[in-house]
């Protein structure tokens, strides 16, 4: 998975994919900050952040879907229940 490409859309079912690669980040800047190396600490600082932003919009989907809009538009129920009139 690039995490970095933005124009990567991640399926919902494939979050625990990417909850695992921003674990492995985690762990591989904290192994590159230990040895030094400042450049890969920067590039994978990077992806990480990536993977980051894309959970957040993993989120603010799930967030927007479960939101009810209501249109003001009458029930079924409430529209089977009129009296008809007298024609």
């Amino acid at each position: 998975m690039h995490v970095r490409c933005a124009m990567l859309r991640v399926d919902p079912h494939e979050r625990p994919r990417l909850d695992e690669i921003r674990v492995n980040l985690i762990a591989r800047i904290a192994e590159a900050e230990h040895e030094g190396w400042l450049g890969e600490v920067d590039g994978l600082s990077v992806s990480l952040a990536a993977a980051e932003d894309k959970l957040a919009q993993l989120d603010a989907e799930a967030a927007r879907r479960s939101t009810v809009v209501h249109l003001s538009l009458p029930t079924f129920s409430q529209i089977a229940t009129r009296p008809t009139e007298p024609s």
